[in-house]
């Protein structure tokens, strides 16, 4: 049975270490890319934060020893997408989580480490990945394993995170006319920063509008 699991690698033994300990309130997540190779795993990293953070994201960037390349392809007032280029050890590290054709649905840093959700093609897969990593002195927590049958039914493209914020937005009155708790109480209610939450809870919003919306071309005479 395909599996999917949860795990946590410190951002010391990965990627982006200088960075983040350059920028304290910066959120990083991937973009999306459903691949097992390694090498195209995580190309594109959105980095998120205020104007005086994101200012420091560049200089961070080219003297970080884990990122060969980073060029810039979007700037908005409080993200950035790059595509990144990453030295060797990363890439290792990405071939080790996806050698089992695994696929790393997503990853974000959450406090000092990064979080990844991973989908096996079976449970053993998941095993031989871990044995294999930390045999090689690599750090890995697995934080929860899903059968992926268990988490396909209503999650609607949500990671583990992005559903479980909803769900506690939602039972603590954040969706509430007027809102029953605010942001700054949720976020401290969650133990996220309030950067962290509002990064979170946009993608989830976007995650949700992008699977009610069917926006499909059809001749001309629908939308596009």
């Amino acid at each position: 049975m395909s599996t999917i699991a949860e795990l946590a690698v410190p951002a010391d033994e990965f990627a982006l270490r200088r960075t983040l300990e350059a920028t304290d309130a910066l959120t990083v997540e991937i973009e999306r890319v459903v691949a097992y190779d390694p090498d195209a795993v995580m190309p594109y990293v959105w980095f998120g934060g205020d104007d005086s953070t994101l200012a420091t994201v560049d200089d961070a960037l080219a003297d970080d020893p884990t990122v060969d390349e980073a060029e810039l392809l979007t700037d908005t007032s409080d993200e950035r997408l790059y595509r990144m280029s990453w030295v060797d050890d990363v890439t290792v590290m990405l071939h080790i989580l996806t050698e089992e054709q695994a696929t790393v649905l997503d990853a974000a840093v959450e406090d000092t480490q990064w979080r990844f959700r991973v989908l096996f093609p079976e449970r053993d897969a998941l095993s031989r990945t871990y044995e294999f990593a930390t045999d090689r002195g690599l750090t890995i927590g697995v934080r929860k394993i899903h059968r992926l049958d268990e988490t396909h039914e209503t999650r609607h493209g949500l990671t583990d995170a992005q559903y479980e914020t909803l769900v506690a937005a939602l039972d603590h009155g954040y969706y509430e006319i007027p809102r029953e708790m605010d942001m700054e109480a949720l976020s401290d209610e969650l133990e996220v920063s309030h950067q962290a939450l509002s990064e979170r809870l946009r993608r989830a919003h976007r995650t949700l509008v992008e699977e009610a919306v069917d926006v499909t071309e059809r001749d001309g005479n629908g939308p596009l």
